[in-house]
C-alpha cells in the first residue's frame, strides 16, 4: 500500500516512478532495500531529498538498476544532500538540539488494533508501570498471544499523556526480514522530530545522543516493539524525564529490569470466556451465541491464544456455512490443530518457528526433545533424560526456553508448554531414543522414591536388559520426599505408562506401573485397577513371570480393597502359583500374605492366618527380614480380627522389635502399632491401647498415609469419642477422598 503524495521533482519522484516502473509496492521495496515503508514514504513525497549513499545503493539494488541507472539515482539523491562547510561537517542551529521546532506533535503508531476486547488487568498493569519518571514498561508473553494489540490500544486511548508525540518502530527480533538496523530506526525518530536529513549525525552514537538531548524536557511515548534484547533496545532509549518507553519481546529481557529499572507487564493466554469474545467479535455475537458450548471448546482448542483463535475465526468467516461444532471436531484431532491454525504464511507454527530460530542450538534442540515426553511436567532430570544430557545443561536450556515463553515455570523446578507450543515440539525431530530415556529415567527415579519411602523394599525388579541409565537421578532423602515426588509425579507416571504401551516396550510399561505400589498402598481407594491391569497385561507380552506376579500382587490387593473379592482370589491364586513354579520364595510369601487378605475378607480367618504362618516360613528361609515383618504383621492382623489377643499382642511386639525403626514412620509400623493398641485394649490394658493407637495416628498423619490414619483414629473413637479426634477423623477422611 502506499501512503502520501510522490513529489513532482528531484530525487523523490524519480524513486517514486523507477518503483512504479518495477512494478513495486512500497512495502515490497522497502523490505527488499532494507528500509522502512516509512523512511521510503517521507523519500518519494521529498521530505528526505538527499538520502545517504549506503541507502541509494542499496535502493538501486533492489530495482534491479543497472549502472547508468543507479548513477542517475545517486546524482539526484546528491543534489539534496546539504554542501558542507568549511568549519564543520553538520551545520547546527544557534540554539543546538533545542531550536528545533515542530509544528505537529510527530504520531509514528500504526493504526489502533480492530475488534480489541478484555485484557483490563493487563491495560491496568501497564498503566501503573507508565506512571512515575522515564519510565520503562516491559510487556513480554509468548508468541501470538496479543502483545502489540494490547500496547497499540493502550497508546490510542492514552493519546493526551503524551502532547509532544508519539514514536514506534518495530525492531523485527523475531522476524524472517531481519532486524532495522539502529541508524535506521533512530533517523525515522529524528526526522519524526523535526530534524532535517541533513543534520542528523551519521554515526549512530551521534544520532542517539541527539534523540536524547531532543527528547529531554518533552512528554513523548516511545514504543518499541518486537524487541529481541535488552542491547537492542538500550540505544533507543529517550533521555527525557517526562517520556514514557514500552517495550514489547517474546523474551524477558532480565537486562533491561536491572540496568534500566524495567517494569514487567506480563500477557498471557485468554481465558475462554475472553477467547470466546474475540471470535464473536469476528463472527458476529449472533453466531456465538448460537453455539455457546463449540465456541469454549474452539477457544480452548486455540489454547486461549490471540493468533490461533483469530486463524481459525478467519477460516470460519470464510465459510459462512461451516458450524462453530465442526471447526471443533476438526482441531480436537491433535495431527492436524496446528496446520488447521495456519492462514499463508500468519500462524501458530510460523511464530513459533521464528521463536525458536533466535535460540542457541543447544536449546533448540532441549525444546525438541520435550517433544517426547510423554506427560505434561518435565524437572531437570526428566528434561536431561529426554536430551542425553546432564541436569545442569538440561536446567540452563529450560530456563532459556522459559526466557522465551516457550516453557512455563509452574512451580519451582517444574516446567509445562502450553498445548500448542507442545504440538510443535512434539512435530521436530527428537531422536527416537528419547523415548526410551526418560521412561527409563522414570524407571530409576521410582526404585530410588521406593527406597526412600519402604526402606528394605528397595528391590522390585531387574532392570530391562537394554537400560538406558540417565545421567543423573533424583536423590530423595527420606519418605517426605519420596511421597513428594510420587504425589507430583502421579499423572506423569500414568502418562508415561501410556506412552510405554503405545510404543510397544513392555519391559518398561509394567516396571513403571510396579515401582507406584508405595503410592497405590498409600492411596488404595483412587481406582488403580485399570492402571494394573494395564501393567499385567505388559508383563504377559514381555514373557516375565516374575513381574506378573508381583503386579498379579498388587492388582489382587487393590481388588480386595474394591471389595471385588473373587476376581482377586483368582489373580491371588495365579501369583502364587507362578511364584512357586520359579522357585521365589519371596514372591510366593508376598502372594499368601495378600491371598490371606482375600480370605478374612470372605470370614477364613484361620485359614487367612495359615497362609500368613506359611508367609513367615518362607521369608525366613529365604533369609529376608523385610518379607518376615511383613507377613507377621498380616498374621498378627488376622489373629486380632479373630479376637485372639494375646497372639495378636506377641505377633505384633516381635516384629515391630525386628529393628530399630522408632523414627520411621512406615506403612507396616503403623498398622503394626494399630494392632498393638487394639491387642491392649482386648486384654484390658485400655491406657496401653490408647496410647499405641495414638502413636499409630501420629505417625500415619505426620508421614502422609491418610488410610493409616483413618483407620486409627476411627478405632480411637470408638473407645473414647472425642471432638478433638472427631475433627481430625473428618480431616484425614476428606484428604483421603481427595485427590491430591
Amino acid at each position: 500500500m502506499d501512503t502520501g503524495t510522490p513529489a513532482t521533482g528531484g530525487f523523490g519522484a524519480l524513486l517514486h516512478a523507477l518503483r512504479k516502473g518495477a512494478g513495486l509496492s512500497q512495502e515490497e521495496l522497502a523490505h527488499a532495500a532494507g528500509v522502512s515503508v516509512r523512511a521510503l514514504s517521507y523519500m518519494e513525497r521529498g521530505h528526505s531529498r538527499g538520502p545517504q549513499r549506503r541507502t541509494v545503493r542499496a535502493l538501486a539494488a533492489a530495482l534491479g538498476l543497472e549502472a547508468a541507472g543507479a548513477r542517475e539515482l545517486e546524482h539526484a539523491a546528491s543534489l539534496g544532500r546539504p554542501r558542507r562547510t568549511a568549519a564543520t561537517d553538520v551545520p547546527r542551529p544557534a540554539g543546538g538540539p533545542a531550536a528545533v521546532t515542530l509544528t505537529h506533535a510527530p504520531d509514528l503508531l500504526p493504526r489502533a488494533p480492530r475488534g480489541f476486547h478484555g485484557r483490563t488487568a493487563e491495560l491496568g498493569a501497564l498503566s501503573r508501570a507508565a506512571e512515575g519518571e522515564a519510565p520503562v514498561c516491559l510487556v513480554i508473553g509468548p508468541a501470538g498471544v496479543g502483545k502489540t494489540a494490547l500496547v497499540l490500544h493502550w497508546a490510542h486511548h492514552g493519546r493526551s499523556g503524551f502532547p509532544d508525540g508519539r514514536l514506534y518502530a518495530d525492531l523485527r527480533g523475531f522476524g524472517d526480514t531481519g532486524e532495522p538496523a539502529l541508524m535506521e530506526v533512530l533517523r525515522e525518530f529524528l526526522l519524526a522530530l523535526g530534524v532535517p536529513l541533513g543534520r542528523i549525525p551519521e554515526s549512530a552514537n551521534g544520532a542517539a545522543a541527539l534523540f536524547r538531548s531532543l527528547a529531554a524536557g518533552r512528554r513523548l511515548l516511545v514504543v518499541l516493539d518486537n524487541a529481541r534484547d535488552s542491547e537492542q533496545v538500550r540505544p533507543l532509549l529517550p533521555g527525557g524525564r517526562a517520556c514514557v518507553t514500552v517495550v514489547t519481546s517474546r523474551n524477558r529481557l532480565p537486562g533491561l529490569i536491572v540496568t534500566d529499572t524495567a517494569r514487567p507487564v506480563a500477557v498471557d493466554v485468554l481465558g475462554p470466556e475472553e477467547g470466546t469474545l474475540l471470535l464473536a467479535e469476528v463472527l458476529g455475537t449472533e453466531r456465538v451465541r448460537a453455539e455457546p458450548e463449540a465456541a469454549r471448546r474452539l477457544a480452548e482448542l486455540c489454547d486461549g491464544l490471540p493468533l490461533a483463535l483469530r486463524v481459525a475465526a478467519a477460516r470460519l468467516a470464510g465459510r459462512p456455512d461451516w458450524s462453530l461444532g465442526a471447526m471443533a471436531a476438526e482441531l480436537s484431532d491433535e495431527t492436524r490443530r496446528l496446520s488447521l491454525l495456519d492462514v499463508e504464511d500468519t500462524g501458530v507454527r510460523a511464530a513459533l518457528r521464528v521463536t525458536l530460530q533466535q535460540l542457541p542450538p543447544q536449546v533448540s534442540r532441549q525444546f525438541a526433545h520435550l517433544g517426547r515426553h510423554p506427560g505434561t511436567h518435565v524437572d531437570r532430570y526428566a528434561a536431561a533424560a529426554l536430551a542425553g544430557t546432564d541436569p545442569a545443561a538440561a536446567e540452563s536450556a529450560l530456563e532459556r526456553l522459559a526466557v522465551a515463553h516457550l516453557v512455563t515455570e509452574t512451580a519451582p523446578g517444574r516446567w509445562t508448554m502450553h498445548d500448542l507450543v507442545r504440538l510443535y515440539a512434539r512435530g521436530l525431530d527428537g531422536g527416537p531414543e528419547a523415548l526410551k530415556r526418560v521412561l527409563d529415567h522414570y524407571v530409576a527415579t521410582a526404585l530410588a522414591a521406593v527406597a526412600a519411602a519402604e526402606p528394605g523394599n528397595e528391590y522390585c525388579f531387574p532392570l530391562p536388559a537394554d537400560h538406558l541409565p540417565p545421567a543423573a537421578v533424583r536423590h530423595l532423602a527420606d519418605r517426605s520426599a519420596a511421597v513428594a515426588w510420587y504425589t507430583a509425579e502421579r499423572d506423569d507416571l500414568t502418562l508415561a505408562v501410556a506412552a510405554a504401551r503405545a510404543a510397544g516396550l513392555h519391559a518398561r510399561t509394567w516396571r513403571i506401573v510396579l515401582a507406584m505400589w508405595p503410592l497405590i498402598v498409600w492411596r488404595v481407594r483412587d481406582g488403580w485397577a485399570p492402571l494394573l491391569e494395564t501393567g499385567l497385561e505388559a508383563a504377559r507380552a514381555d514373557g516375565d513371570q516374575h513381574g506378573e506376579s508381583r503386579v498379579l500382587n498388587v492388582l489382587g490387593w487393590v481388588l480386595i480393597e474394591e471389595g471385588r473379592i473373587a476376581e482377586a482370589l483368582t489373580h491371588l491364586a495365579a501369583a502364587s502359583a507362578l511364584a512357586s513354579r520359579a522357585g521365589d520364595a519371596v514372591a510366593e510369601a508376598n502372594a499368601l500374605i495378600v491371598l490371606a487378605q482375600a480370605q478374612a475378607a470372605l470370614g477364613g480367618l484361620d485359614e487367612a492366618a495359615r497362609g500368613c504362618e506359611r508367609a513367615v516360613e518362607l521369608a525366613r528361609a529365604a533369609g529376608d527380614r523385610t518379607m518376615e515383618r511383613l507377613a507377621m504383621q498380616h498374621l498378627a492382623r488376622h489373629w486380632a480380627d479373630a479376637g485372639t489377643w494375646r497372639p495378636a499382642l506377641d505377633t505384633a511386639t516381635a516384629a515391630l522389635a525386628f529393628d530399630d525403626r522408632s523414627d520411621t514412620a512406615d506403612i507396616p509400623r503403623v498398622l503394626l502399632l494399630m494392632v498393638r493398641g487394639e491387642a491392649l485394649l482386648g486384654l484390658g490394658y485400655e491406657p496401653e491401647g490408647i496410647g499405641q493407637l495414638q502413636l499409630a495416628a501420629r505417625e500415619a498423619e505426620s508421614s502422609g498415609y491418610e488410610d493409616g490414619a483413618v483407620r486409627a483414629l476411627g478405632a480411637l473413637l470408638r473407645v473414647s469419642p472425642d471432638a478433638e479426634l472427631q475433627t481430625r477423623y473428618d480431616k484425614a477422611v476428606a484428604r483421603l477422598t481427595t485427590r491430591p
